[in-house]
C-alpha cells in the first residue's frame, strides 16, 4: 500500500539565477518519492535587505533551506538566521569550494554569478527575471503587452515557480491570480503581444497543497480555502474566463514545473 504523499517547503536562496539551487534541491527531494517540494526561489539575493525580506517569507511557511551565497557576511547571516529558527540550511557550493582550495592550493575568488558568460544571452535571461519578479502575483498589471507569457490561475496552480523557470530560459512571463467573482485586467484583455495560458488542477490537488500552505501560519481561513467544493467553484470560473477568451488551458495536477514550462513552450511556438 502506498503512502499518502506530503509536501514540504523548499527555500533556495541565490546570488545569481538559482539554476545550480534548482538542480541541487530537485536531485535531493527525488529520492523521496512519498514527499514533495513545494519550492520557493528567491534570485538575485545580494544585500542585508534581501536576506531580511527572504525569511519573512520563510517565517510564514517554514521549511529547509539551501543556498549559494559566495558573500560570506551574508551567507553568515543565513547561517545564524536559520538557527535562530530552528531550521535546516546548507550552502551547497560551500563544500565544493572547500575541496577545490585544498586541492588547487588556493582559495575561491568568490566571484557571484562567475558560472555565467556576460553575453547578450546572459543579459537576456537576467532582463527576463527582472521582468518576472517585477509582475509576479498581478503586480505591475498595467504593461502586460511587454511580458512574452502571461500564466492566469487560482491560487496555488503553480504560476510564479513556472513563471521563474520561463525567466530562468529567457522568457519575461508575468502572472495574474484568477480570484472567484473578480474581473481579470483589462490590460490583460487588451494585450495582443503575450501568449496567454491558464494553469488549472484538480481540486482535490489544490485543496493538498493549500492544507500543506496553511501549517504554521493563520494567514489564510481553512474552511473557504481549503474546501474542495469551493475551490471546484474557483477553478470553474478560472476555466469560464480562459474560454471565453480563447486562451488555451494546461492542467499541472501530474505535471512537474519543468513538464509545464515545457508545454507552454510548445504553445509559444505553435502561435508565433
Amino acid at each position: 500500500m502506498n503512502k499518502p504523499q506530503s509536501f514540504f517547503h523548499l527555500h533556495l536562496i541565490s546570488d545569481a539565477t538559482g539554476e545550480t539551487l534548482l538542480a541541487a534541491g530537485r536531485a535531493a527531494s527525488a529520492q523521496y518519492k512519498d514527499a514533495r517540494a513545494i519550492e520557493h526561489i528567491y534570485p538575485l539575493i545580494r544585500t542585508e535587505k534581501q536576506v531580511t525580506k527572504v525569511f519573512e517569507d520563510i517565517e510564514e511557511e517554514p521549511g529547509i533551506i539551501l543556498y549559494t551565497v559566495v558573500d560570506q557576511k551574508l551567507a553568515r547571516g543565513i547561517d545564524e538566521r536559520c538557527a535562530a529558527m530552528g531550521l535546516p540550511c546548507v550552502s551547497v557550493l560551500e563544500p565544493v569550494l572547500t575541496v577545490f582550495q585544498s586541492y588547487l592550493g588556493t582559495p575561491a575568488g568568490r566571484r557571484v554569478g562567475a558560472q555565467h558568460v556576460l553575453d547578450a544571452e546572459y543579459f537576456r535571461r537576467i532582463d527576463a527575471l527582472n521582468f518576472t519578479m517585477e509582475h509576479d502575483d498581478g503586480q505591475l498589471p498595467a504593461n502586460m503587452d511587454d511580458a512574452d507569457i502571461v500564466l492566469v490561475g487560482i491560487s496555488r496552480t503553480s504560476k510564479t515557480p513556472t513563471s521563474i523557470y520561463l525567466a530562468n530560459r529567457g522568457i519575461k512571463t508575468a502572472n495574474i491570480p484568477i480570484v472567484l467573482g473578480v474581473p481579470v485586467p483589462e490590460s490583460l484583455i487588451d494585450a495582443r503581444r503575450p501568449l496567454i495560458v491558464g494553469l488549472v488542477a484538480t481540486a482535490e490537488r489544490i485543496s493538498q497543497v493549500r492544507q500543506n500552505r496553511i501549517l504554521g501560519t493563520s494567514a489564510y481561513e481553512p474552511t473557504d480555502y481549503v474546501d474542495r467544493a469551493a475551490i471546484a467553484e474557483e477553478l470553474a470560473y478560472a476555466r469560464q474566463i480562459c474560454t471565453r477568451h480563447g486562451w488555451p488551458m494546461i492542467d499541472v495536477s501530474r505535471r512537474s514545473i519543468e513538464e509545464t514550462a515545457a508545454a507552454i513552450v510548445a504553445l509559444r511556438g505553435k502561435t508565433r
